[in-house]
């Protein structure tokens, strides 16, 4: 199974926020999780934590916090995410970022990987366009 994790989620695990749901946080916390971290998502934690929305100090910790976790591959937003975003199942999600994240889901599915996503982003967990784990 593969984890494609939100900027909320991974934000949480290393602010040890209560907000992180408890069977996100299990996998997070697991050895043997693959996570998956749609570069959007990269970009949005990057840009809540260079906005003091956050406890960690600075967006370098968490680039280094990224680096660090050889469970964590980074998904380039490109052409084939771009596309994704634009079928009518994606419809439902109202808000660019979400929609490509959950694409990158969905395309990842779409190639034969067992996925879920780990947000608990309402405007995604709602479409229920993908599997998700809180």
């Amino acid at each position: 199974m593969k984890y494609v994790v939100d900027a909320h989620a991974l934000i949480w695990l290393l602010e040890n926020n209560v907000r992180l749901g408890p069977n996100a946080k299990r996998v997070l916390l697991d050895p043997a999780s693959v996570l998956v971290l749609p570069a959007t998502a990269f970009a949005e934690a990057c840009w809540i934590v260079d906005r003091g929305r956050t406890s960690l100090p600075s967006s370098a910790v968490l680039l280094t916090a990224v680096d660090a976790d050889a469970r964590l591959s980074v998904f380039p937003l490109d052409r084939a995410i771009i596309e994704r975003t634009t079928q009518s199942d994606l419809a439902a999600i109202g808000e660019m970022h979400d929609r490509q994240i959950v694409a990158t889901a969905l395309l990842l599915a779409e190639r034969g990987e067992p996925v879920a996503l780990l947000t608990h982003d309402g405007n995604i967990t709602t479409s229920g366009v993908a599997p998700v784990v809180w």
